[in-house]
């Protein structure tokens, strides 16, 4: 038996007239608290859209618009080593070397398997990507700069290492 966490399922892009008035609808200026509801068949058949569903269907949307496939795929709260590490882009030792290291928290399950939570991992993936969005910003040249100086600072670096 498949868990749920294998069951992945890609989506084309459907017709441009389609997504362009859905992306026309989610593009329009949001109010404090904006309230959006799916409606059925009957007229009675009527429900409010969660706000994180409201914003999967806008991610979908957009790179629909886009051309792009999307694929969706449900995850346990609660991931493998190898889970995590696949959601991270990493390998799975690297990732034991981040959980042995205290970057992300774990649970042992038994005597050698480990177990990480989703929202740990995901908080884990915002920190670096913070992380390597403030190194860009760093390396960046200010106008007023002197671009030689700039140049021999970095080439000092380099030695340096």
């Amino acid at each position: 038996m498949m868990s749920a966490t294998t069951l992945a399922r890609t989506y084309l892009p459907g017709d441009e007239n389609d997504l362009q008035r859905l992306h026309d609808l989610f593009d329009r200026p949001l109010r404090d608290h904006p309230r959006y509801y799916l409606v059925g068949a009957d007229q009675d058949d009527r429900t409010e859209v969660p706000a994180p569903v409201y914003q999967l269907l806008q991610q979908v949307v957009g790179a629909m618009r886009l051309g792009q496939a999307v694929t969706i795929q449900p995850q346990s709260r609660v991931l493998t080593t190898q889970q995590a590490a696949d959601l991270l882009g990493i390998s799975r030792p690297t990732l034991v070397k981040l959980l042995d290291a205290g970057e992300i928290p774990f649970e042992r399950v038994g005597t050698a398997h480990r177990r990480v939570a989703l929202g740990d991992v995901l908080a884990y993936a915002e920190r670096r990507r913070q992380e390597q969005y403030e190194a860009i910003a760093a390396t960046g040249v200010e106008d007023d700069e002197d671009l030689d100086e700039v140049l021999a600072g970095l080439r000092a670096a380099r030695v340096g290492n």
